[in-house]
């Protein structure tokens, strides 16, 4: 895994002869890391220069500084693409990574030539699901990222998956213990202190797709057509037999998707 400064990041260029059609950045879900896009660092075929950042933490990265906010993502993302020398990008991401796209949008606006929000939503965290990250820093302070993995795949997983895919459940476990305790808890921190991002929606004026699992309970479908409404022209899909982890769920769909969008609208 390469690394520009301090930030480690997957990257898949082109092939010899085709036509490089500019940089896709694909940014991860929590508790997860890049692994999840490993499928999708396939569309490099198609001319993109694929780019997925490791998160601060996640995956190994240990000796990284806690991340306190969302936006000290975003800004570790725009270092990353300072460093590669990329000036602008088709900017992704899905659930905590889609916050993330957010904030890129709020302080660096210039660098998203088109968005891809999948799974996520854009509201700030309720009272509620504030107490629910709370009681999930315990856990894990408590009893690590097992736990975590244990509590979190079956609102990550859709019904169909858990009932049909037992690889996958087993992918996203390992992609849950790759990461320390310190990485998860910050991040949900983060995730807990989030701005509402509901009054930039109206402000996107790039083309922007939104993937959506069917049953996706976490950032559900009504969350999706919200976005849908308030950003002028965007692209809907809903993708059947998934839940919150779309891209490893319904691989071929999702990705079918979004090459479509790429093809089309970019």
């Amino acid at each position: 895994m390469p690394a520009a400064g301090r930030q480690r990041y997957l990257e898949s260029t082109p092939p010899a002869g085709v036509r490089a059609r500019g940089a896709l950045l694909l940014l991860h879900a929590f508790p997860l890391n890049a692994r999840m896009w490993e499928r999708q660092l396939a569309l490099a075929a198609g001319g993109w220069r694929v780019i997925a950042p490791q998160l601060r933490g996640f995956d190994g990265g240990a000796a990284d500084p806690a991340a306190a906010t969302i936006d000290d993502y975003a800004g570790d993302v725009i270092d990353l693409l300072d460093a590669l020398h990329v000036d602008e990008a088709v900017v992704g991401g899905l659930s905590m990574g889609g916050y993330i796209a957010f904030g890129i949008l709020r302080h660096a606006a210039r660098y998203v030539h088109a968005l891809v929000l999948a799974d996520t939503k854009a509201e700030a965290d309720s009272p509620e699901a504030v107490e629910g990250r709370k009681r999930l820093i315990a856990l894990a302070r408590d009893k690590g990222p097992p736990a975590i993995a244990d509590d979190m795949i079956p609102k990550l997983l859709g019904e169909t998956t858990r009932r049909e895919r037992p690889a996958v459940v087993e992918q996203v476990r390992a992609l849950v213990l790759s990461s320390s305790t310190e990485a998860i808890t910050a991040a949900i921190g983060a995730l807990m202190t989030r701005p509402d991002s509901t009054p930039l929606l109206p402000t996107i004026h790039v083309p922007t797709l939104i993937l959506v699992g069917e049953e996706d309970t976490v950032t559900p479908p009504a969350a999706a057509e919200g976005m849908h409404h308030a950003i002028a022209g965007s692209e809907l899909v809903r993708i059947p037999r998934a839940g919150h982890l779309a891209n490893l769920e319904q691989p071929d769909l999702f990705d079918a998707a979004l090459a479509r969008f790429l093809a089309h609208r970019v």
